[in-house]
């Protein structure tokens, strides 16, 4: 693409309408629009930060009315049941008006709006039957909005930047827990219905701000389709009905280890380990490495560290990599960083294992969810793509403690980094493939891969 500021020629005048921000500072690799992702990534944060303030206090909530433990796990798991059947349709339907004048933004600034709501009552609920309303509803409603929101980033990112732009996201959504820590520590003892009150408002304010920044001129700064087709990706003239949620689906059982279902599997393997992971690494503290609850839970802080000081410069390695690569040496540093931990397991190495583990998993989760947008075969369907990945992730993060909490039950918890090693390794083997296929691929066609190398 030419720069704004150029005059176009007459060629490419005649083929396609080109908007100014569809210029070369959205569309070339290492100069992206600073101010852009600034507001892709806020709008990103703010309805994380809600999600993060639910994960850590409704359960106590809930506790206020149930005794089983296995009971409150189930309801904070609804959520994740309700992303895989919602997240899917909700990004079809926005993916049908996302070339359109409003762009994705009713659906988010709608379904914001609604959530603040049963949100802001769930401390005013006064029985476990209400409770239960309110926590459904938001989750319901939250769900709907929330892949649609991620979307953002490719209507708004150069094919050739998403990964960088996804670094910034990333680390802006791991300054949630910050946020929400520091209204749980100041706020919620002092008042739980202000506590409650304030994600929801923060949501709503820097989520307006968003709009008001990229959504009011939507029509003009969302990128275009590659055919050049101007107006609402949903009409005939841009080339025909986007692909249904059923239709995609439908597709990937039919090419099982076709390049889109591979990564798919990645995708379900390694959230389901990384969940795991982090779900288990507390008692593998009080039980094997003798520390106290408390001890044992800060074990995956210098981790966290770790994540939001690497996910920016991972970012833009990526870019240079390719992302399915980029994501095959992250899950190998996963891999190994977890065998680090083995023969030595005290609290000292188990830190510096998590955190060569957690670096590897922040490869993964800068370039995961952009290889798939880049595989995706149309890309007008990058909403029903978002709905997809969190079908996969959703569903491995349900899976994954299971699983190793079984291999923990067959051989002992001194042996789970082990364990979690193996089962990584799959995964591994999995990237492995899926590289290899990329590169048959692109031989084959004489073309450059799915995975570009930024």
């Amino acid at each position: 693409m030419m720069h704004h500021d150029a005059p176009p020629s007459s060629s490419s005048a005649s083929s396609a309408v080109v908007t100014p921000l569809t210029s070369a500072p959205l569309s070339t690799p290492g100069r992206m629009r600073g101010r852009t992702v600034l507001w892709v990534t806020l709008a990103v944060f703010a309805q994380e930060s809600v999600w993060n303030f639910y994960d850590a206090q409704v359960p106590t909530q809930l506790r206020h009315y149930l005794t089983s433990a296995g009971l409150v796990g189930l309801f904070m798991g609804l959520d994740n049941v309700l992303g895989v059947f919602i997240q899917p349709w909700t990004g079809h339907l926005s993916d049908r008006h996302a070339r359109g004048r409003r762009g994705r933004w009713p659906i988010i600034l709608v379904g914001a709006s609604l959530a603040a709501v049963p949100f802001a009552l769930i401390p005013r609920a006064g029985s476990l039957p209400v409770l239960l309303a309110c926590v459904v509803g938001f989750a319901a409603i939250a769900n709907a909005f929330k892949g649609v929101t991620e979307t953002l980033v490719p209507d708004y990112v150069a094919p050739g930047d998403r990964s960088k732009a996804q670094g910034f996201v990333k680390a802006g959504v791991s300054l949630t827990i910050v946020v929400s820590s520091l209204i749980s520590l100041l706020v919620i003892d002092r008042s739980t219905t202000l506590a409650f009150a304030i994600p929801p408002l923060l949501m709503l304010v820097v989520l307006g701000l968003s709009w008001a920044f990229l959504g009011r001129h939507h029509a003009t700064a969302v990128l275009p389709d590659p055919a050049g087709v101007p107006g609402d990706a949903g009409s005939p003239a841009a080339g025909g009905e986007i692909p249904s949620p059923w239709a995609v689906v439908k597709d990937l059982v039919r090419a099982p280890t076709g390049p889109r279902a591979l990564l798919m599997t990645g995708v379900f393997c390694f959230a389901g380990m990384w969940s795991a992971l982090r779900s288990l690494l507390t008692p593998y503290g009080t039980e094997v490495l003798g520390l106290s609850r408390g001890e044992a839970g800060a074990l995956a802080l210098p981790g966290a560290v770790a994540f939001l000081c690497a996910v920016v410069p991972l970012a833009y390695v990526s870019g240079r990599l390719g992302q399915i690569r980029a994501i095959r040496y992250g899950v190998g540093l996963f891999v190994v960083g977890l065998l680090a931990g083995v023969p030595f397991p005290t609290p000292g190495v188990t830190v510096v294992s998590m955190v060569m583990a957690t670096v590897g998993y922040a490869v993964f989760a800068v370039n995961a969810l952009v290889a798939l947008w880049n595989l995706a075969p149309d890309s007008r369907a990058l909403g029903t793509y978002t709905g997809l990945y969190t079908v996969a992730s959703a569903s491995g993060m349900a899976f994954g403690p299971a699983l190793l909490g079984v291999t923990v039950d067959l051989t002992d918890w001194r042996y789970m980094f082990l364990n979690a090693a193996v089962l990584g390794a799959v995964t591994f083997a999995v990237f492995t493939l899926l590289v290899r296929r990329n590169r048959a691929g692109a031989a084959r066609a004489g073309a450059v891969p799915a995975d570009p190398p930024g």
